[in-house]
C-alpha cells in the first residue's frame, strides 16, 4: 500500500516530538508546516491524503472547497473543539474527526491551578520574593472549603474538576442541558439552571463547547446576575465570554477575579512568541493590566500524557479511515458531536437535527 501523506499545520516542537514518536507504529509520511491552515495556505496541502489541524486553523468554505476539489477527504483535528469547522461547507465532501478525550484531568487540573493562583496570589508572591519583598500585604485569599463552585458542562473535564473541587470541601452546583442525575447522586452534587448557578457560585468554571447557543453566555446581562466578587474561570473556548463585558465587570468589582486559558481573538497571539512586539489588540492589552486577571496561552491541555493521547488518537482516526473505511470520532454535520455509529467513509450521518445543548468538551 502506498504510504499515506499527512499535511500537519500549525506545528510546534512538542507536536513534532509526540507525533514522530507515535508515528513509529503507523508509518505515515508527515510533513510539518509551521503556518496555520487558512485560505492563503491551503495550497500547501496539495498532493497530500489528509490534513491535521489545530484549534486556531481556519477550516472555512474556501479551505473545505480546496480540500474536496483536490481529493483530500479527511481533516484530522488534534483537539476536542471544532468551532473552527464550517460544517455546511464540509458536509458530504470532507470528513472531520477529532480527539474527544485526550486528558480531561490535564484541563481540570489547569483550571484548578488558575483558581489557586488567583485566590492565594501565588503569581504576585513569587515576583515579590524574587525582588526581595517579603511583605504579605495585599495577598489575602479565601478558604475554598465550604464555598460554592458552579461547573458549566459535566462531560469528562467537568466531572474531573468536580472531583478535585470536592476534595477541597466545596459545594458543587452543575449545569448541563442533559443532566446526569445518577452521576449527581453518586457525587453529591446538584444540577441547577444557569441563573441559579450564576447567583449562588463563588467560583464559576466553564467547560462547554462554543456553539451559536453558548457564544457569549457570559455577557453584560448575565454578569449582573453573578454573585458579587465571583471568580470566573474559562478553559473552554474564548467566545463563551464577551470580553468587553468581562472588562466592565472587573472594573465595577462585580467580578472579583478571572482566570483565562482562552481568549476570543487568541489566534493572532496564543502559541506564538510576541514578546518583542506591541500588543495591537486593545481588549487583550486592557485585560493584561488587571492585577486580578491571570491569562495563560491555551496551555491547559499541555501535559506529556495528553500529548501522547492526542497523537495516538489522531493517527488511529486516520488509520481507521484509510484502512477500514471507518470514521472514528467523526464530527457529524447534523449532531455537531462525535458520531458513535460505525459507518463507511462515504455514508453521511443521518442523526437528529443539530444538538443545541451545552455539553462538555471531552
Amino acid at each position: 500500500m502506498k504510504t499515506k501523506k499527512i499535511a500537519f499545520f500549525d506545528a510546534k516542537p512538542y507536536d513534532r516530538r509526540s507525533f514522530d514518536l507515535a508515528n513509529q507504529a503507523f508509518g505515515y509520511e508527515i510533513t510539518y508546516f509551521e503556518t496555520k491552515l487558512h485560505a492563503a495556505t491551503v495550497e500547501l496541502a496539495h498532493g497530500f491524503d489528509a490534513v491535521c489541524a489545530f484549534v486556531n486553523d481556519t477550516l472555512d468554505k474556501p479551505v473545505c472547497d480546496y480540500l474536496a476539489e483536490n481529493g483530500i477527504g479527511i481533516i484530522a483535528l488534534r483537539c476536542a473543539g471544532y468551532n473552527n469547522v464550517d460544517f455546511e461547507a464540509a458536509f458530504g465532501r470532507v470528513h472531520a474527526v477529532r480527539v474527544p478525550a485526550y486528558s480531561p484531568h490535564a484541563v481540570a487540573e489547569h483550571a484548578t491551578a488558575l483558581v489557586l493562583t488567583l485566590n492565594r496570589k501565588i503569581h504576585k508572591a513569587y515576583n515579590r520574593v524574587r525582588e526581595g519583598n517579603f511583605a504579605i500585604q495585599g495577598l489575602v485569599g479565601f478558604d475554598m472549603y465550604g464555598k460554592t463552585a458552579g461547573v458549566v458542562g459535566t462531560g469528562a473535564i467537568g466531572r474531573s474538576l468536580i472531583s478535585i473541587l470536592q476534595g477541597f470541601g466545596m459545594k458543587v452546583l452543575a449545569y448541563d442541558l442533559f443532566p446526569n442525575e445518577e452521576y449527581a447522586r453518586e457525587r453529591g452534587i446538584t444540577y441547577v439552571d444557569l441563573p441559579e448557578l450564576y447567583r449562588q457560585s463563588d467560583i464559576i468554571s466553564l467547560h462547554c463547547p462554543l456553539t451559536p447557543e453558548t457564544k457569549y453566555m457570559i455577557n453584560a446581562t448575565s454578569i449582573q446576575t453573578l454573585k458579587d466578587g465571583v471568580m470566573l474561570i474559562n478553559t473552554g473556548r474564548g467566545g463563551l465570554i464577551d470580553t468587553k463585558a468581562l472588562i466592565d465587570g472587573l472594573k465595577s468589582g462585580k467580578i472579583g477575579a478571572a482566570g483565562l486559558d482562552v481568549y476570543e481573538e487568541e489566534s493572532d497571539y496564543f502559541f506564538e512568541d510576541r514578546s518583542e512586539e506591541m500588543i495591537a489588540d486593545d481588549v487583550l492589552a486592557r485585560l493584561l493590566t488587571f492585577p486580578n486577571v491571570l491569562i495563560t496561552s491555551h496551555q491547559a491541555f499541555l501535559t506529556e500524557d495528553a500529548l501522547k493521547n492526542i497523537a495516538d488518537t489522531t493517527l488511529n482516526n486516520l488509520k481507521d479511515y484509510f484502512e477500514q473505511n471507518k470514521l472514528s470520532n467523526e464530527i457529524c454535520y447534523q449532531c455537531h458531536s462525535s458520531c458513535q455509529k460505525d459507518k463507511s467513509a462515504g455514508e453521511p450521518c443521518f442523526h437528529a437535527p443539530a444538538d443545541q445543548s451545552v455539553k462538555a468538551l471531552g
